[in-house]
């Protein structure tokens, strides 16, 4: 059967001598046609919205931890900016969930990303990561996103990181970006771990404190080791004043676990540092919401309610887990990315019922105003009826 081209050429005056020319090209000259679409493959390899991203190799750091390099095989992985992250897709046990990992690599090169991923008690995707994954598996991603970046327009010369346990993460591909392009920043790290066996890149971190002058770091474990000379308990506001010399004149930069990021904030709040100041990344939402500020006196948790989607279907929903995890739970697709209230991907309409909004949701005035709410950042604690 004659193409739709072929039959419109045909009924012209010289219509037939137009198709025996092209016929004749297409033996003899270059086909343009096989090419139509070479814009958008051009674009799309350099600029992909949904990478497709192998497993090229996986480094042990120690029994809880794991440094997963990723490749691309069909296009150039798109530029990042130092303490970016990630969102890594994957399907376990049937639910299709997402999770934000910090990027560890230099955003120097381009040829793979490194996650370094720390196990989480009773993690879902965590758990996963470290005990199932294999080389040349393949995942989908977002691109890299994420506004916990160093901005010479607005931020101090003068940086201060505070991390804890695997937060380091952001940090790393951070020195290594400031100190290998040879920026003249003032670089302080304060790293909080349970003991010495739990500190990551030490050997890193100690090469670049003995070639680099602007930068220097110092441990501060929970439990005293008689191997290293480091500060002892938590990253309070005695510990900072004492490692730290410009504090007004310094730009915080924190990451860790939700409760030493909320510990340390209140800590510098003492010290009088300026919530502009202070710049924060954390993944997610309390592991106990119960115990955060504001939660229901006469809820404990354990309560079930009933989720009305879209109005005509009904899932359970747990009171103790958001409504992102509800709907992953319960294999209902939602657009995400940070699950932490910062993105605003994730947002649905809340049409009846309550929720208890954890810290960290970054809503805008339009959002209050219709009744939308970020989905990660969302508890139930009545029945609800919602609009995706």
């Amino acid at each position: 059967m004659a193409d739709f081209k072929t039959t419109v050429l045909s009924t012209l005056q010289n219509g037939k001598n137009v198709i025996e020319q092209i016929d004749a090209l297409k033996k003899t000259g270059t086909d343009y046609s096989i090419n139509a679409d070479r814009t958008d493959r051009t674009i799309n390899k350099y600029h992909n919205d949904n990478l497709k991203l192998r497993v090229n190799e996986i480094i042990e750091v120690n029994k809880d931890v794991k440094t997963f390099r990723l490749v691309s095989d069909d296009c150039m992985l798109p530029v990042f900016k130092s303490g970016q992250y990630l969102n890594i897709f994957t399907v376990i046990e049937g639910v299709r969930t997402s999770r934000p990992y910090s990027i560890s690599s230099s955003s120097k090169q381009r040829a793979y990303y490194e996650l370094t991923i720390a196990r989480v008690p009773n993690g879902f995707v965590s758990n996963f990561m470290l005990n199932e994954v294999k080389l040349n598996d393949v995942f989908e991603a977002s691109n890299p996103a994420g506004e916990f970046v160093f901005n010479p327009i607005f931020h101090s010369d003068k940086s201060v990181f505070i991390a804890g346990g695997s937060g380091i993460t952001p940090f790393i591909s951070m020195l290594s970006e400031a100190l290998d392009k040879g920026q003249k920043r003032s670089i302080k790290l304060i790293y909080g771990c349970k003991d010495y066996a739990s500190v990551l890149f030490l050997d890193l971190l100690q090469e670049y404190a003995s070639k680099h002058s602007n930068f220097s770091f110092d441990l501060v474990l929970t439990n005293k080791d008689e191997k290293v000379v480091t500060e002892v308990g938590f990253i309070n506001k005695d510990i900072i004043s004492k490692l730290v010399q410009d504090i007004d004149d310094s730009t915080f930069y924190i990451c860790g676990p939700q409760i030493m990021n909320d510990f340390v904030v209140k800590q510098l709040e003492e010290l009088k540092v300026k919530s502009r100041w202070i710049r924060r990344e954390m993944f997610g939402s309390s592991p106990n919401i119960v115990t955060e500020n504001g939660w229901p006196a006469e809820l404990n948790g354990s309560e079930v309610f009933t989720l009305t989607i879209n109005k005509d279907i009904k899932v359970k929903c747990n009171a103790n887990e958001s409504l992102l995890v509800a709907l992953e739970r319960n294999k209902v697709r939602v657009n995400v990315c940070c699950r932490s209230g910062e993105c605003s991907l994730c947002k649905v309409q809340l049409v009846a019922g309550n929720v208890f909004l954890s810290k960290g949701s970054l809503l805008r005035h339009s959002d209050e105003k219709f009744g939308f709410i970020h989905s990660c950042k969302a508890f139930p604690i009545s029945d609800l009826e919602i609009i995706i």
